[in-house]
């Protein structure tokens, strides 16, 4: 197996996404990797070549471009020319930590959707909060490629999101739940209670219903399902509530004196726990599924485990087929096509 790497994307790439990709070679012997980018400065941060190639790119995709005129104008961009060995079957995945927008634009554009997928979902593997059961995932999409989102949608999310949480993270018949501002089956404005109603009439979907806002990390569910611009705001609003207790709690400690400082130093090893278990490194990338091939994404600011990690993520996804039942799920048949007309 074959992964395309940008190593220019990320800041701060290509040093980091060099080491990543070394801890990844080393952990996974049936990965080989391409990396995209100005040989001169990527070349000589290798410590070990065995199997890695590095292939010469004379262009980068800055992090403020606007993505899709970047793609188009920058055909020797790093990000444009391992998105284009995907398509052309030299490489089976493709992993950046750079710009994101030119990500999903070079995914949308070059790798391709499958037939029959309308948009491409953004997806998040998030930690549960469950100190007991520590490592427990679920998924959750789209959480920031469509600002606006139809009715279906959200269907094809849900469908994407069950196969990825059956075949990558091993969940038999995962519960599927909505994102929305109420448990309540009547909640939401209107788009919000269609989609509720088609997904709970939907035999291949084992739909559990709303879940709100708070409950997000406290695993009601294992696939989350919400329209790009509701699932983003979602995300970052928890995501800032993490930040601030924990800049709090730091502030406390600090102005709380030698008693303070005594109890967070005995306190330290839970601490690191669940920093640990709530760190979204640990768990790989984005994945824009719904595409022919993998592609994923992870922060700008990922250090050389986050690399490593979301390259075990998509060696699952190649592993576990699971590009290839979305295809077979969503390809036209007969009686999918008399389906749509009857509909129409």
């Amino acid at each position: 197996m074959k992964i395309a790497v940008d190593a220019m994307g990320g800041d701060f790439a290509p040093q980091v996404v060099v080491e990543g990709v070394e801890q990844a070679r080393d952990l996974y012997p049936e990965l080989e990797f391409d990396l995209y980018g100005l040989a001169d400065q990527v070349t000589p941060l290798i410590k070990d070549q065995t199997r890695i190639k590095v292939i010469n790119t004379t262009e980068m995709i800055e992090m403020g471009e606007e993505p899709v005129r970047a793609i188009r104008k920058k055909k020797d961009s790093s990000i444009v020319r391992a998105a284009t060995a995907v398509r052309e079957g030299q490489a089976d995945a493709f992993f950046s930590a750079g710009n994101t927008g030119a990500i999903l634009a070079a995914g949308l554009l070059i790798v391709g959707r499958v037939k029959g997928i309308d948009r491409p979902g953004l997806t998040s593997i998030l930690p549960i909060a469950n100190p007991d059961h520590p490592g427990q995932r679920f998924v959750y999409l789209d959480s920031g490629a469509n600002a606006e989102s139809k009715e279906k949608n959200v269907l094809q999310f849900a469908q994407l999101g069950r196969f990825y949480s059956e075949r990558v993270l091993g969940v038999e018949n995962p519960r599927v739940a909505l994102l929305n501002n109420g448990a309540e089956s009547d909640k939401g404005d209107t788009f919000h209670k269609n989609v509720h109603a088609q997904l709970a009439a939907d035999p291949d979907v084992n739909f559990v219903g709303n879940v709100e806002g708070g409950d997000l990390l406290l695993g009601k569910a294992d696939v989350i399902v919400s329209d790009g611009w509701t699932a983003n705001v979602a995300l970052k609003a928890t995501e800032g509530t993490a930040k601030l207790m924990i800049k709090l709690i730091k502030a406390g400690v600090k102005k709380g004196g030698l008693r303070a400082l005594l109890g967070a130093w005995l306190l330290k090893p839970m601490l690191v726990d669940i920093k640990n278990l709530m760190n979204a490194s640990t768990y790989g990338g984005a994945v824009l599924l719904g595409l022919k091939a993998p592609v994923v994404k992870t922060h700008g600011s990922a250090d050389p485990d986050a690399i490593r990690n979301t390259i075990g993520q998509i060696k699952q996804m190649l592993d576990s087929k699971v590009i290839d039942e979305t295809v077979e799920y969503f390809s036209p048949t007969p009686e999918k096509v008399d389906n749509l007309t009857e509909n129409d």
